[in-house]
């Protein structure tokens, strides 16, 4: 075995570089601020109770004029929210006006809770933000429909552990289990062409602490109040349809097409779907496409596509690809969930060799149990890479950083086992790729994530996926900012 480290890759803001996405933003704003179409204004449809809309609109009058920084010996990990405003970090402001807002009596939820149950309770509280959601998109034209919840109905919802399935869920294929009212409600409110910003009570009011779900003696631990409003405002900023940031790219290297591939089970656990390639570029923008079936293989019980619907599959992400850019990449990365077969790994390079690419890398990801120690407290570095044969590596994508002085993780960190299948490029270069794709996550600012966009978007869009009808695909949007 051999060790690498890997240094932080910096990423791309609007006047320069920074290896925090925080900090990035706070120095040299968003990517795109110079842009005439960047976002200056985010016009906020907002849905919720009289309670929780008045909670969140003085929350967000808080936010703009700053949060200030968690105390903490580590301040580079904890920085403080400066505010909203057309000479702070986004350089863009929140439009809150009253005809953006519709609210929902509360005694409306209180009934739902008390008188439904199970997947009917869920059902009912989509439908009932839904209509409200459709008024906005027909009347005031809101860039991002937000859900304020009442704390009632989501512990309601969480209370509601399954339960029969009933006369409607089966008309809807849905088995006796529980429906997710995350994805269906983005599911569902999908063909009003608006992103959805699901807000829990908790953000705005630290007293509503939800309990544990394996302890519920014990309340759930939440963010400091500064990240929340950086991790939000970035959502809001991005669905709105502005660039945070990018990965850096020079020059000389090739254009490349990042694709992640996961797999989904249908609502009645019928069939194993191939979820989505997710095709992002070196800004993150990602589109949406989604494969067909895929079969459980008995030798390592692990989902694979044939050779015919693998090379489908690429050749369908490669199009939507020159649909937004207007031409091929030149080089293309696939990022699978599980490991390739021959027929996968024939039917892929098919596609590349058809659509005249000759740089490819096809990557697996998995587990290990192999852990590294350092001497001291703190665990490996992120950035840390294990070479364990000539085709399977280890990465710390979490672990300790050394600009946040301090590992923020609260576990032992696991390492990203992944495979070089058939690549072009060395397993330093594929790793420090991986490390910087872990960085393209718009929901959090803080840079640490596991797993890179591809393969997490994969699995965020197939959850959000299996609740669209295989024969409505029309009414999938093509754009990630629909499904995070």
């Amino acid at each position: 075995m051999k060790a690498d480290f890997l240094q932080e890759p910096e990423l791309e803001f609007g006047a320069g570089r920074h290896v925090d996405i925080r900090f990035g933003l706070m120095h040299y704003g968003p990517l795109d601020y110079a842009n005439a179409l960047a976002p200056k204004q985010v016009k906020v449809g907002l849905v919720g109770t009289p309670q929780t809309i008045e909670g969140l609109l003085a929350w967000f009058e808080r936010c703009r004029t700053g949060i200030d920084a968690k105390p903490s010996k580590q301040p580079n990990l904890f920085p403080r929210f400066p505010g909203l405003g057309p000479e702070e970090s986004f350089r863009c402001s929140l439009l809150l006006d009253s005809q953006l807002q519709r609210a929902v009596n509360q005694s409306i939820f209180d009934r739902l809770a008390k008188n439904t149950k199970g997947n009917a309770l869920v059902r009912e509280a989509v439908n009932i933000f839904l209509a409200e959601f459709r008024y906005l998109a027909e009347n005031a034209n809101p860039d991002v429909l937000v859900c304020a919840l009442p704390m009632s109905l989501l512990e309601a919802m969480d209370s509601a552990k399954g339960g029969r399935a009933s006369d409607d869920d089966a008309k809807h294929g849905v088995p006796q289990g529980r429906l997710n009212f995350h994805h269906l409600l983005k599911a569902e409110a999908m063909p009003l062409k608006k992103p959805v910003q699901i807000i829990l009570p908790t953000t705005y009011d630290k007293s509503l602490r939800r309990k544990q779900k394996t302890r519920p003696g014990r309340t759930r631990q939440i963010q400091d109040e500064a990240t929340i409003a950086w991790n939000l405002h970035t959502a809001l900023y991005y669905k709105a349809g502005g660039v945070p940031w990018r990965l850096i790219r020079d020059s000389t290297q090739l254009t490349t097409c990042y694709v992640g591939i996961s797999f989904y089970k249908t609502l009645d656990f019928s069939r194993v779907m191939t979820s989505i390639a997710q095709v992002f570029n070196q800004r993150g923008e990602g589109v949406v496409v989604r494969g067909g079936a895929a079969k459980v293989s008995k030798e390592d019980r692990q989902p694979h596509l044939s050779r015919e619907d693998a090379r489908k599959l690429l050749d369908q992400s490669l199009e939507r690809y020159r649909d937004v850019h207007r031409n091929f990449p030149a080089r293309v990365v696939l990022h699978k969930s599980s490991s390739f077969n021959r027929d996968e790994l024939e039917g892929f390079a098919e596609s590349a060799a058809n659509n005249r690419l000759d740089h490819y890398d096809f990557v697996s990801m998995g587990e290990t149990s192999i852990r590294l120690f350092r001497t001291g407290e703190y665990p490996a570095l992120r950035g840390t890479l294990l070479h364990l044969d000539s085709r399977t590596h280890a990465l710390y994508t979490r672990g300790g950083v050394d600009f946040f002085e301090t590992y923020p993780g609260m576990y032992v960190p696991v390492p990203l086992l992944f495979r070089c299948e058939d690549t072009t490029e060395t397993p330093k270069s594929l790793a420090q790729e991986l490390l910087a794709l872990t960085k393209m996550n718009w929901n959090n600012t803080q840079f640490d994530g596991r797993e890179p966009i591809t393969v997490r978007a994969a699995k965020q869009v197939g959850s959000i996926l299996k609740y669209i009808p295989e024969d409505e695909d029309h009414r999938i949007e093509p754009r990630y900012s629909f499904y995070m």
